[in-house]
């Protein structure tokens, strides 16, 4: 049959060595190392991300909040604090906010917003005034002047009270009575009893004597008569003492208020002059007022500290309390408007809190004083940058957080998820707020987001997406050197050289995985950076050249590739069969990409199929075995509709085909090795033998085009390392679409062995140039007769299927007998 096949004369055409990897001259830098670059905060390769964030740092009205989107490691985060310091710092800086007390209605502090800088200087000063009201108001009451108008003032009422009680008691006794103290529980009281005898008795004592006959019943209702009289009269000594008590006091507190009031006032004024503010000034008048009102607390002993259970000293309540003033937010060293970054947005650092302290008495209590402000009000007039899904799993977060975008108001209260009571009666005046927040987040959220919360694109009406990668320009190879810089700059690493530049440029093209494409994934570059740092330290060089950036590059890989070692090993002993020589029918080398989540590789499979008369159609084993993705389906699907388009057209396809990934036991999915399975198909209905020095990658369509697929360098490098542990035959290398020669940045060691011959990169666009590569036969291109050439793959292929629907149809017959098989 060998004899009889139409070889192919054709030339394959194979992949340059100068696009195998697009390579970063050093004589494209004009300097000697990055120490002669000036470090710049240049944004690189985000022109619309950055475009976006302006429009909505720039539009003030509502909603206009921003999104962040993109890839982990594309510098979302660096990018968003560079941006909002450079607009930041040629803005306002915010006013201060404070709480104080409200005279007026103490459980809604009134809130005070005073010019940045101001509120921790109004705050001092309220407790220097409290201060010296401490230290002098108790020395003008211990002063001589006012010791003698209050001792004055004080001997005048009491010899009123005693004149007053001194012309009763005569009375009293002039009737036969006298007035004496009767003790009742802890107090004592003035009673009228009558004299018997010249000493004083009780009603019931006389009582008791009547019954005995020692005493006159007439007299003792005389008595009592009398003692009723005198009782009425007592009561109205009392009113009466009560009012000169009342009016004694009141003259005592004008005394009190005479003497204090100028200071009060001085140093009342002192702070008015200092602040011209007319909300500041009414609060000032009202704490005057209060002051006069509650001068006790000037003339009384602090109480003596107590302790909790514990043991330990409580906290005692402040008796100057509603003189204190609680800065809420201090823009004292704020540079222009605030840029707050929240790491850890729970619903207290976000919004605020009110604390609580345990007295004394064992009773929880708290006060305006422990009011605390959260990020939204630290960034108040500024930014307030947020990562969505740190926000989003918080309790009570995301609906307090709209509500205050909607709002543009926050208020401040105590939320504490596993305490059932609130211990707070207090509920602060609503603060204003204008801010923007930013928040970052990857594009799953954003979606989930826009498409289930209807609020969320009324206040988050911007997104900036960042790019994971950017184009290859002169210019964006000069901002790699800048990036470089910087980063050598912030961390004190040392300088990097041209070939050092270059090389991590061309690294960035690598993790791109395009030819004309730069990495904006700065995480994993400035990871290299670092690393080769080292490496040139262990050397002891004073710069990091090209040969230490890949020393690092190597490492990294060597640190993470144990699985792909291993792999490796066992394709190396037989255990994981691949043929790297030789032909073998209806059998092909794919070629598939692994991933251990840090570490992508690629390695070689034995792809098989097996087919026969009938009506099975293809049948994928992955798929019967439920280890075949959906992707991967759909490949084998349409092969089959490739295979019925091709060959089925003047005949039904009666064939039973079986395709098998040989010794794949953890699952398939992707269509990178649908060509792959279409060749091995075509093998096995020609019987033309396939060669195993190559390996294919590609997806097909229906017509029997080759398409791109993903990880094309690392199934090339994966291929490359089986065949040189087995040594180069010269003959080996890859099949891979023509639409991937621009993905190629294969490492340095694969391209050396193509430029001298021992490894080969075919690229191809069709089925066709495929099976002739793999066969050594010419495919057979379509006759107008519709059969095809002689001896061509085509040819056996058409002609087997010819063969299987004549055998279909003869055993399909009526009245077939099984003797005639």
């Amino acid at each position: 049959m060998a004899r009889k096949l139409k070889k192919s004369k054709k030339k394959f055409k194979e992949v340059p060595v100068s696009k195998l990897r697009w390579t970063c001259g050093a004589d494209v830098f004009k300097f000697k190392s990055t120490k002669n670059l000036k470090v710049c905060n240049t944004i690189i390769g985000q022109d619309k991300a950055v475009k976006a964030l302006r429009m909505g740092l720039d539009i003030e009205g509502v909603g206009y909040n921003v999104f962040v989107t993109g890839a982990v490691g594309t510098g979302r985060t660096t990018s968003v604090k560079c941006l909002l310091e450079e607009v930041g710092k040629k803005e306002r800086i915010p006013d201060d906010k404070c709480y104080v007390n409200n005279f007026a209605n103490p459980d809604m502090p009134r809130l005070m917003s005073l010019p940045a800088g101001k509120g921790k200087l109004f705050k001092k000063d309220m407790d220097e005034l409290v201060k010296d009201l401490v230290k002098s108001i108790p020395l003008i009451f211990e002063s001589e002047s006012y010791q003698n108008q209050r001792n004055k003032l004080v001997d005048k009422y009491r010899e009123i009270e005693k004149k007053l009680v001194s012309g009763f008691e005569k009375k009293v006794k002039k009737q036969g009575f006298i007035l004496v103290q009767v003790q009742v529980g802890p107090f004592s009281k003035p009673e009228i009893a009558p004299l018997v005898d010249g000493k004083p008795a009780s009603i019931e004592q006389l009582q008791k004597l009547v019954g005995k006959g020692e005493f006159s019943e007439e007299k003792l209702e005389k008595l009592t008569k009398k003692r009723s009289q005198l009782n009425e009269e007592l009561g109205n000594i009392f009113r009466e003492t009560r009012s000169i008590e009342k009016k004694a006091r009141k003259e005592l507190l004008a005394l009190d208020t005479d003497a204090v009031l100028p200071f009060i006032k001085q140093n009342i004024d002192e702070i008015k002059e200092k602040y011209h503010k007319r909300e500041l000034n009414k609060y000032l008048d009202e704490v005057r007022s209060s002051l006069l009102e509650n001068l006790d607390l000037f003339k009384g002993k602090p109480e003596e500290q107590t302790q909790t259970v514990a043991g330990l000293p409580a906290p005692q309540k402040d008796p100057f309390l509603d003189y204190r003033v609680n800065v809420l937010v201090d823009n004292s060293d704020t540079k222009g408007a605030p840029v707050v970054f929240e790491t850890s947005p729970s619903y207290k650092n976000l919004f605020g809190t009110i604390e609580r302290s345990l007295y004394g008495s064992g009773q929880w209590s708290t006060d305006f004083t422990k009011i605390k402000a959260g990020s939204i009000l630290s960034g108040d007039g500024g930014y307030l940058v947020l990562n969505a899904l740190d926000t989003l799993i918080q309790p009570g977060v995301w609906p307090a957080m709209k509500r205050a975008l909607r709002n543009r108001t926050v208020e401040i209260e105590t939320y504490d998820p596993f305490y059932l009571f609130t211990v707070s009666a207090l509920k602060p005046e609503p603060i204003k707020v204008d801010l923007k927040v930013i928040m970052i987040g990857d594009p799953f959220i954003y979606h989930l987001l826009y498409e289930r919360d209807e609020d969320f694109k009324k206040i988050f009406k911007v997104r900036a997406d960042f790019d994971w990668e950017m184009r290859i320009s002169s210019k964006t190879v000069k901002e790699y050197a800048l990036l470089i810089t910087k980063v050598c700059a912030d961390e004190k690493l040392k300088p990097f050289d041209k070939s050092g530049v270059a090389a991590v440029v061309e690294f960035g093209a690598r993790v791109a995985g395009r030819q004309n494409k730069l990495t904006t994934r700065f995480n994993e570059v400035s990871d290299v950076l670092r690393e080769a740092c080292y490496w040139a330290e262990k050397a002891g060089s004073d710069h990091v050249t090209a040969k230490y950036v890949e020393k690092a590059i190597e490492e990294r890989i060597d640190r993470v590739d144990l699985v792909e070692e291993k792999i490796q090993e066992m394709i190396e002993q037989g255990s994981i069969m691949i043929d790297t020589r030789g032909s073998v029918v209806g059998q092909v080398n794919g070629l598939s990409v692994y991933s251990t989540g840090e570490y992508m590789f690629g390695r070689p499979s034995r792809i098989t199929a097996k087919t026969s008369v009938g009506r099975a159609g293809i049948i994928n084993i992955e798929r019967e075995a439920q280890l075949s993705g959906p992707t991967h389906n759909k490949g084998v699907l349409i092969l089959s509709g490739y295979l019925r388009g091709k060959y089925a057209q003047d005949k039904p396809l009666t064939m039973s085909a079986s395709l098998c990934f040989e010794q794949s036991y953890g699952g398939v999915d992707g269509d990178s090795a649908s060509s792959t399975e279409v060749y091995a198909l075509l093998s096995a209905l020609s019987e033309l033998p396939i060669k195993q020095d190559l390996a294919v990658t590609g997806s097909v369509n229906q017509k029997g085009e080759i398409q791109p697929i993903g990880g094309v360098n690392q199934k090339i490098e994966g291929f490359f390392q089986v065949c040189k542990a087995r040594r180069l035959t010269r003959t080996q290398g890859v099949i891979i679409p023509a639409q991937n020669v621009g993905d190629l940045m294969l490492r340095k060691e694969v391209v050396n062995a193509v430029n001298d011959g021992k490894f080969h990169i075919y690229p191809i666009e069709n089925i066709e140039e495929g099976i002739e590569l793999l066969t050594g036969v010419e495919a057979g291109i379509m006759k107008k007769d519709g059969t095809y050439p002689e001896r061509s793959v085509n040819y056996l292929v058409d002609r087997k299927l010819r063969e299987y629907a004549a055998r279909w149809k003869h055993f399909s017959a009526p009245g077939t007998k099984e003797e005639n098989k």
